[in-house]
């Protein structure tokens, strides 16, 4: 299925890997300008060069390297992009982690680092890209959130900040539908790449992972990167076009949500 995709502008915010990863090569197999940010050149170029193997024509790459927990890192990636392909038509906000434990557990600090790591990021960015889409008549901006944004699970504070995430993305779906400028939300299961959360554990406890596996996705394995990356790229496209304010679930039937 062609997306047309090709020569539209994307942003993909924590694209060194997994699921930023994962979206930003999608785009880029679509054709789409893609740039990707992180905060380890190490990460980035590494990236970069596995994104360009599978690019299509006209597709052409950009990496920033930026921290956008920050204010100024959001800037740097948005003014990048527009600087390097003259605007902005997609926008993925896809980075985010959590600590923390219990109520009693959790200081403010933690709670704030939470915020600046996930929350806000998503909010300046798309501060920043909306008067860029409005330009060009409209747009479409992605937020990765989680299925424990709309249930319970995980962290206290990743539950708190995914389902803010996923208010977030409808808030601004209802704002700016009549810019012509969809959001959505995309509420991933566990998804299993190296050196993240799942695979960590999986190298601690496989047994432990392996019946967690069993009990609690029907599918019975982990998601892959790809398979939510290839969501992004559907959704981020026209043939999506009557897809907002909404929340795209990909997660093997793992959730309990109706």
């Amino acid at each position: 299925m062609d997306l047309g995709l090709a020569g539209k502008v994307a942003v993909v915010t924590g694209a060194s890997r997994g699921l930023g990863f994962a979206s930003a090569r999608a785009l880029a197999a679509e054709g789409c300008h893609v740039t990707i940010c992180a905060r380890s050149k190490a990460g980035l170029d590494a990236a970069m060069h596995t994104i360009a193997e599978g690019a299509a024509p006209p597709a052409r790459l950009h990496a920033v390297e930026a921290d956008v927990s920050t204010p100024a890192g959001v800037r740097a990636v948005i003014d990048a992009a527009v600087e390097t392909f003259g605007g902005i038509d997609i926008l993925v906000n896809n980075v985010g982690s959590s600590q923390g434990t219990d109520l009693l557990g959790t200081g403010d600090e933690t709670w704030h680092a939470a915020l600046d790591q996930n929350l806000f990021p998503s909010i300046r960015a798309s501060r920043l890209a909306v008067p860029y889409m409005e330009q060009r008549g409209g747009g479409v901006i992605i937020v990765i959130a989680s299925i424990f944004g709309r249930e319970a699970g995980g962290k206290m504070t990743y539950n708190v900040v995914k389902a803010a995430e996923i208010s977030l993305a409808k808030s601004l779906a209802q704002q700016l539908a009549a810019s012509k400028i969809r959001v959505v939300s995309v509420s991933p299961g566990s998804i299993l790449f190296e050196g993240g959360s799942w695979w960590r554990r999986q190298q601690e406890n496989p047994v432990a992972i392996a019946e967690f596996v069993k009990q609690e996705i029907p599918m019975g394995r982990f998601g892959r990167p790809e398979e939510v990356g290839d969501v992004v790229a559907f959704l981020a496209s026209a043939r999506a076009s009557w897809i907002t304010g909404t929340s795209i679930v990909v997660d093997g039937c793992q959730s309990r949500a109706f």
